[in-house]
């Protein structure tokens, strides 16, 4: 026994350290909602050409107002006027930070500093240092062509001549030459996968040409615009081409295919904005009656029900600490990578599927390898005492779950407000985000799915609602139990700015399963939150 807790103890130290460097590297890392606020102004833009007045019908320039609001090429600007303060400021942090890196090395110290230390230091920092510029040269690209579309010629251009200039001096120690610095991946600016930076110049001085005064077309403008515009940056562009060179044919095919898009934009917007919306204001008068209830009601509640009832556990904290740490972060984080690594499969081979093939197997590893720990661990207390692991398909888990959904909207909205101010932008994101953001594949975005909404809440409900929250009882209150298991269940997302959101999305599981005493409940509650994010984020990111 003594043993088997000093290998605990050693996995338990090792674990630590691993999720604390990853949390502690997540503090630099962006998060997805800037990049997620400018999708969703993509899709204002795209929604907002060209409609006359003598074809939209009165219901429908009601709803376009309704969605858009009275100037949305305005609230598109000051959107990306935002980001890109944000952005820039990014920029100086990191650049202070590269440029203090080698101070480090003359302070005092009783070792001497391996230069690698700083190289290593160097190594990192450039390429976030790159990214950002490649993101900032790209807003100003926008920022410019919303500006002209605004009537703000003048403007635009000395937009997109600060950015040619900006990259034409690059500073000394700073930035790399511009042959080097790789593009961004990914992006929902203006500019459509850029092969160099060289794209990012040769289309302002593009767009310079057609918008000065008087217009000077370069021979590759077309191609310019077609091959590195994306959605309604290309089309105004393309707009303003047709228009200097009075081509009347391709000027009218364009503005009909814009206007269609349009239309089916208007559509994309109110599921993205509206339903949301909506599902809150109903989920906060939820969230009201079922308080009200509770306290006119007291321990006849919905709320009440089974709230002080503990779970009878006939393991100790050991079976608890083995579960967690070898069973969901070991073999999570170290053995399942391991495995997948062993497999020898090369996902390179499934083209852009690859990512979503990887991500899957990785999850059905780590999830095959945490409950195998989970079976070996209960398994000398078989049977086990009623009320565990329950799946009550007869039931109203259905209800439980959706009711869960609705009640977690406002809650969450107003703990990803409050979570914004705390962390402005940093914190990092869970990456599986970005990816279905970007991705178009249908067959990627259905494993993407599947990983999301069948494999990680069957999983993760088991683990943190099934086993660690019952089994914390034995010790804590029941809401104590949904407290902290709701905690290391954030925790175990590795990024400080997911903590706080998902500790209240694990606290509305842990509540649900508490009440319900069904895993299907938080299972299907988990699922539903997972693919409803995953729609609107596919819905964002076809937007161009």
């Amino acid at each position: 026994m003594t043993i088997k807790r000093l290998i605990l103890g050693v996995l338990t130290l090792f674990v630590v350290i691993l999720v604390g460097s990853a949390l502690l590297k997540s503090f630099g890392e962006p998060q997805i909602t800037n990049q997620l606020e400018l999708y969703q102004t993509n899709l204002l833009l795209s929604a907002t050409e060209p409609v006359t007045s003598d074809q939209a019908e009165p219901e429908v320039s009601a709803l376009r107002k309704a969605i858009l609001g009275g100037d949305p090429l305005k609230t598109a600007l000051e959107q990306y006027q935002t980001v890109r303060q944000t952005a820039q400021a990014d920029l100086e942090t990191l650049r202070s930070r590269l440029n203090q890196a080698p101070a480090t090395l003359a302070d005092p110290s009783p070792r001497p500093i391996p230069a690698r230390t700083t190289a290593s230091t160097a190594e990192r920092l450039q390429p976030l240092i790159q990214q950002q510029e490649t993101l900032i040269d790209q807003l100003d690209l926008g920022i410019g062509t919303i500006q002209a579309q605004q009537g703000n010629a003048e403007t635009a251009v000395k937009t997109w001549t600060g950015l040619i200039q900006r990259r034409s001096e690059p500073v000394m120690g700073e930035a790399p030459p511009l042959e080097s610095v790789p593009p961004l991946e990914s992006t929902p600016a203006a500019i459509s996968n850029p092969s160099t930076p060289h794209d990012i110049v040769s289309t302002a001085q593009t767009l310079i040409g057609i918008w000065s005064e008087p217009a000077r077309i370069l021979p590759d403008a077309e191609s310019q615009l077609q091959q590195h515009l994306d959605g309604w940056f290309r089309y105004v562009g393309l707009n303003r081409l047709y228009q200097l060179q009075q081509r009347t044919d391709q000027l009218t095919t364009l503005q009909a295919d814009a206007q269609q898009l349009a239309e089916k934009t208007l559509v994309k917007l109110a599921l993205v904005g509206t339903v949301p919306l909506l599902g809150s204001v109903l989920g906060a008068g939820l969230l009201i009656s079922l308080v009200v209830q509770r306290v006119v009601q007291g321990k006849q509640a919905i709320l009440a029900l089974n709230g002080d009832a503990a779970w009878d556990t006939p393991w100790d904290w050991e079976t608890i600490w083995q579960v967690l740490i070898v069973g969901f972060f070991f073999a999570g984080q170290v053995v399942a990578p391991l495995l997948v690594g062993a497999l020898g499969v090369s996902f390179s081979a499934f083209g852009t599927r690859a990512k979503a093939v990887y991500a899957l197997t990785y999850y059905l590893l780590m999830a095959g390898s945490g409950l195998a720990v989970l079976y070996w661990s209960l398994k000398p207390f078989f049977p086990l005492p009623e009320g565990w692991f329950r799946f009550k398909w007869l039931s109203k888990w259905p209800l439980w779950g959706i009711g869960g959904y609705m009640t977690a909207l406002p809650l969450m909205i107003g703990v990803s407000l409050l979570n914004q101010q705390i962390w402005q932008g940093q914190g990092g994101s869970n990456p599986l985000l970005q990816i279905v953001l970007d991705e178009g594949d249908p067959i990627a975005l259905g494993i993407f799915l599947f990983t999301a909404a069948v494999a990680a809440p069957i999983f993760e409900e088991t683990l943190f609602r099934g086993f660690l929250l019952p089994s914390l009882t034995r010790y804590v209150p029941v809401n104590g139990a949904i407290a902290l298991s709701s905690l290391l269940f954030a925790v175990a997302h590795l990024s400080v700015s997911e903590v706080l959101p998902l500790t209240m999305l694990g606290a509305v599981l842990g509540i649900v399963y508490t009440r319900s005493r069904n895993l299907l409940a938080p299972i299907f509650l988990h699922s539903l939150w997972n693919s409803i994010t995953m729609i609107g984020l596919f819905t964002l990111g076809s937007s161009n």
